[in-house]
């Protein structure tokens, strides 16, 4: 009863001069068209289909795990599509992922040395709708996740990365709720960038393990 059926990952083919296969990383886009990277000759850019080597529209893990880092790969994959779809692999969707892994990073590194305050006993109008979309974006993405629809979960968690870039530091209860949201947020992402969210969870000043944190 929960057999899926998982998609295929795809990526555009080209062929050179003679018709020979060539890998994405041997051509680069020459405005509307494609040309080789060594030779400069034009390339005939072909159908996007499912990712092999005997056309050679693949791309190297090591690759992309050198250059963004595999927390990055992981969030692009899992955002793009649900799992019993066809992924289309893009540059540019790993870039996107990359930019907003770095996001993160500073939207946590620039709030981690906040002074931690105790929870005040009212919020404003503004500051208690944060706090709801927070504890909203927990139920949803848990029942995203258990439902194998990661795609919504991540496209929650880019909602609730949104809310909490518009709260201020200049109060006791903004400080208070954005600490709050952090924390949240570096839960909800540890499934799926694990060593970023790890990193980020220290960075909040805990000395235990995300991974040993009850959900």
């Amino acid at each position: 009863a929960g057999l899926m059926t998982q998609g295929m990952v795809c990526h555009q083919t080209f062929r050179d001069k003679d018709g020979k296969w060539l890998f994405p990383t041997e051509v680069e886009r020459d405005g509307e068209s494609w040309r080789h990277l060594e030779t400069g000759t034009p390339v005939t850019a072909g159908r996007i289909e499912k990712m092999s080597k005997s056309k050679r529209n693949v791309i190297d893990p090591e690759l992309i795990i050198s250059t963004y880092g595999a927390d990055t790969a992981r969030w692009f994959m899992l955002s793009d599509s649900p799992p019993d779809r066809d992924l289309e692999w893009t540059d540019s969707g790993v870039a996107g992922s990359w930019r907003f892994v770095n996001r993160l990073w500073r939207l946590v590194a620039e709030n981690a040395d906040q002074e931690r305050a105790a929870e005040p006993e009212k919020f404003d109008k503004e500051l208690r709708a944060v706090r709801q979309q927070v504890h909203q974006t927990i139920g949803g993405v848990t029942d995203d996740l258990e439902g194998f629809h990661f795609n919504r979960a991540v496209a929650r968690i880019y909602e609730l990365v949104n809310a909490l870039s518009g709260v201020g530091a200049g109060t006791t209860e903004e400080r208070w709720v954005l600490r709050e949201g952090l924390k949240i947020m570096v839960q909800l992402i540890g499934p799926m960038m694990p060593h970023l969210a790890e990193e980020l969870w220290s960075r909040l000043g805990n000395t235990t393990s995300l991974a040993d944190e009850p959900w």
